[in-house]
Parts: C-alpha cells; sequence; structure tokens
C-alpha cells in the first residue's frame, strides 16, 4: 500500500540529516555525512592500496575504526593468511588499536553489537554487505567498498543518497517453535530480493516492540537479502538496557516522525503463522516449513552459525531441542558460534557437550560454511539445512548444491531427521 505524504521524517532520513549537519533531508539528496563507526574485515585489506594511493598516512580517528578478521579464522588458504598480514600490518602503522583477530574474535556484526561499537542516532559503515544488522540499534549501517571504505578512513566522512524508507509493520504474537527468523523470511517472501533496492526498511509494530535485541538483529540482517540500504529499528527500552553497560560512545537516540512519508506499508500479521524456509535458489524463495517438510527432502549437511543467527539465544535454543538426541546417520552438522564470548558461554552452560555428543562438530567463532570459503563446503547435489541468511546458488560451494534457509530449531530438527523438519515435531 502507498503511505499517505505528511510533514514528518523517517529514521534513517533524520539520522544522516544530522549526520550531514542539515535540518531536513529527503529521498534522493546527496548528504555528506559524518561516519560514527567504520569496520573492516578481511576483505577490507583492499581498502589499505587506495588509502595509501590518495596520499593519507593516518586514519581520522582511530577511535572510531574496528577491524575483525572473521571469515577465513585461522587463515585456511595462502591468500586468507596475505589478507590477514596485510591488515595487522596496516593497523600497526595507522595506530588502529580496535583490533580483533585470531583469538579474540568473532563475526563482524557480532563484536559491533556485543561490545557497544554502534548506538542509536549512529551513521555506521562496515566492508560487508551484512552491516545492515547494526540498524537494530536505531542506527543507519551499511555497507561499501573497499574504495568508499579508503576515503571514510581517512576523511571521516562519506557521501550518501539519502534512501526511500519501505515501513514494515507487524502485529500478532509468535507461536510454538515460530522465531524472528521465520517472520523475515515471511517478509522476504513479499518483498522479494529486489523489492528494497536502495531502501531503508524500518521494522515497528508491536510484535516488533516485544522482540529482544538478538531477534532484531536477525531480521535487520536480512534485509541485506531484500536489497536494502539499511534494515532499522526505532531505539526504544529495549535498545537503553541492551548498551548500557557497552556503548563506547554517548547514544543520541532518534525517532520517526508520527507523519513520516513512507514509500510504502508492509503489514504483517504472525498470529498463525508456521516456520518458515527459503528453498532454493533464493531467499525470497519462502514456503511454510510444514508443506516441504511433508516432502521429505533430505540433506547431508546441517548449520548452525552466521551474523544471522548464531547467538547464545540461538544456541541454546538449538541445544534444548538437541539434548538428548542423535544427529542422523549421514548428516554432518556443524555449529559455528557467532563469537568467542559467546563460545565461552556456551562452554560454560554444557552447550558444546551438547551438540558433541549428538555428533555435531562445534568449532570456533568464524563466518563459518555460511561463504563457501573456509569450511562446511558442499558437493554437487548436496542438501544443506542452514541458519544462514542467503542461499544463492553456489553459495556454500558446489552451484548445484542446494540450501534450505530456516531458522536454528528447524536446523536442529532436520539435523537429527535427516531431512527438513518442523521444530514443533521434537518440542
Amino acid at each position: 500500500m502507498t503511505t499517505p505524504r505528511g510533514s514528518g521524517a523517517t529514521l534513517a532520513e533524520k539520522i544522516l540529516a544530522r549526520s550531514g549537519g542539515l535540518e531536513r533531508a529527503v529521498p534522493g539528496q546527496i548528504v555528506e555525512g559524518r561516519v560514527d563507526l567504520a569496520m573492516m574485515h578481511e576483505q577490507g585489506a583492499q581498502t589499505v592500496a587506495p588509502f595509501h594511493q590518495m596520499g593519507a598516512t593516518r586514519v581520522w580517528d582511530p577511535d572510531r575504526v574496528v577491524i575483525a578478521i572473521d571469515h577465513w579464522v585461522p587463515a585456511s588458504t595462502e591468500g586468507a593468511a596475505v589478507l590477514h598480514r596485510i591488515l595487522r600490518k596496516f593497523a600497526e602503522e595507522v595506530d588502529l588499536r580496535h583490533f580483533y583477530d585470531v583469538g579474540r574474535h568473532g563475526i563482524c556484526h557480532q563484536i559491533l553489537a556485543e561490545d557497544g561499537w554502534v548506538v542509536p542516532g549512529d551513521l555506521a559503515v562496515g566492508t560487508d554487505s551484512h552491516t545492515n544488522m547494526l540498524g537494530a540499534m536505531g542506527a543507519v549501517a551499511t555497507g561499501i567498498g573497499p574504495t568508499e571504505m579508503a576515503a571514510v578512513l581517512a576523511l571521516g566522512r562519506l557521501w550518501l543518497k539519502v534512501p526511500p524508507t519501505i515501513s514494515v509493520r507487524v502485529k500478532g504474537r509468535f507461536g510454538p517453535g515460530v522465531t524472528a527468523k521465520d517472520l523475515v523470511l515471511r517478509i522476504l517472501g513479499e518483498v522479494r530480493t529486489t523489492g528494497a533496492q536502495y531502501r531503508a526498511v524500518e521494522f515497528a509494530g508491536p510484535t516488533v516492540e516485544r522482540l529482544s535485541m538478538p531477534e532484531r538483529f536477525t531480521i535487520c540482517n536480512m534485509t541485506t537479502e531484500m536489497g536494502a540500504k539499511t534494515g532499522m529499528v526505532a531505539p526504544d527500552a529495549t535498545t537503553a538496557e541492551f548498551l548500557a553497560p557497552i556503548a563506547k560512545h554517548p547514544m543520541r537516540p532518534l525517532l520517526p516522525d508520527p507523519d513520516a512519508t513512507y514509500e510504502r506499508t508492509v503489514e504483517v500479521d504472525v498470529d498463525g503463522m508456521p516456520p518458515m524456509v527459503a528453498c532454493p535458489y533464493s531467499p525470497d524463495n519462502v514456503r511454510p516449513l510444514p508443506e516441504v517438510a511433508r516432502e521429505h527432502v533430505r540433506i547431508d549437511q546441517a548449520f548452525l552459525g552466521s551474523c544471522t543467527n548464531a547467538r547464545i539465544e540461538d544456541l541454546r535454543e538449538g541445544a534444548a531441542l538437541m539434548r538428548g538426541r542423535k544427529v542422523a546417520r549421514g548428516v554432518r552438522f556443524i555449529v559455528s558460534p557467532a563469537s568467542t564470548k559467546i563460545y565461552e558461554q556456551c562452554l560454560k552452560e554444557g552447550i558444546v557437550e551438547v551438540f558433541t555428543e549428538a555428533g555435531a562438530v562445534f568449532t570456533n567463532s568464524s563466518c563459518s560454511a555460511c561463504f563457501g570459503g573456509n569450511m562446511g563446503i558442499l558437493a554437487p547435489e548436496e542438501a544443506c539445512a542452514s541458519s544462514s541468511n542467503r542461499n544463492f546458488p553456489g553459495r556454500m560451494g558446489a552451484k548445484e548444491a542446494r540450501i534450505y534457509l530456516m531458522s536454528p530449531a528447524a536446523v536442529v530438527a532436520s539435523a537429527v531427521e535427516g531431512e527438513v523438519a518442523d521444530p514443533r515435531a521434537l518440542a
């Protein structure tokens, strides 16, 4: 539906206006925004050469830059080792102290969240497309390329076109076995992978207000798969409580105006919604999971990990279903926590033991099998049940392999049953 025009501003418009020192920013306008936080991972090594080529010798503010090695941890190829070396050398040369190296690491987005690097009102940029996830803090958070990042490192500013905003309003309550992952998959099925191209997606409504911060991270994370520039949730008491003990710099929360102008509004009612699954070969090829389960789709691998769903809440939920059960014969089950802190918490709570006794492989913290470059590579014709965010051809290895995206609980159920399964059957 088309939202009537008002005189107010959306959350993205307000943040970009403030970052650019403007009274108002409107869609299509170019803003020279002041960056509050810049993040690089291994691919950020491509930033080093252009940074030097433009004559830069120092970073605008070393306390606003974070480097996190997360994709190939530890280095699994010579090429990855070279990227790591470039970043270590660069960090030393320009005095970047906030470096999450192997051994003190995790997925870059999770590190930024759990260590309080992004707060309400921020403009945050990163060399990874899923930087959108941090918009759950009430910030504009977006992925940028290496040459853009080089300019940000040198100047602390970036030209951005103000995006139109899509409002996604959600009402109702999740039923048993239904999670925020199921919600964002359903929304993807409606918006599609190009439906929010260069848009801000602003989540609101009573259901969103009840979501925990980890659940908000999940839904904002997958706005990337909608083509969005950023995904956002307006800051509230939940945001403030989460950030109060960890925020690295002062919070400057902004809220959308009641009469803000949205390009369109998508309304979702989750009452009675079943678990969902995105089938090959696109994140928007979404179907109710019970329908797919009735087709007895055999899997060769299950993956519980990624920046979308590998937080302690996800692993606790998965372990509760896994306890006392075994991984099905012929299935490889990989569990990868999103950060070293989460790994340590899993050790304390006995979660690691639950998964390994069941026959799963519990790995160190990294992007792991998600992107098809480090571990858990799929062979042609193999199928994987995954809690990650993408299932395009070749995402986890062979282009002929099939990936089914689902919640952590559904991944565990599928690992136990040896086929795509409804987690409610194990509850």
